[in-house]
């Protein structure tokens, strides 16, 4: 059974960085994808980007341009860099890994991203 865990989350002023790193305990052939996705307090849960095994990536039209998602098929392990954040960033961030052959994946506990107004 797969396990997920994220870390990188933090303090940090506007238009300031931070790299998430999300980690699974799973060979890269057997994974399809895997998602960043966010939740503010208030707000329902959102996703922020993913990326396919192959490569292919997709990110919402809110982060476009700030955020990047990469991985390293090697460690089985996704990053999401996030640069010139904003308070609107502010969310607990959680990693989501779909397996080959399902259709919901698993989750990770989820990092708290804060950005200082």
């Amino acid at each position: 059974q797969v396990q997920v865990v994220e870390s990188g989350g933090g303090l940090v002023q506007t238009g300031g960085s931070l790299r998430l790193s999300c980690a699974a305990s799973e060979s890269t052939s057997n994974i399809n994808s895997i998602g960043w996705h966010r939740q503010a307090p208030g707000k329902q849960r959102e996703l922020v980007a993913g990326i396919s095994m192959a490569g292919i990536s997709n990110y919402a039209d809110s982060v476009k341009g700030r955020f990047t998602i990469s991985r390293e098929s090697a460690k089985n392990r996704v990053y999401l860099q996030m640069n010139s954040l904003k308070p609107e960033d502010t969310a607990v961030y959680y990693c989501n890994v779909v397996l080959r052959g399902k259709i919901f994946g698993v989750w990770g506990q989820g990092t708290q991203v804060t950005v200082s107004s």
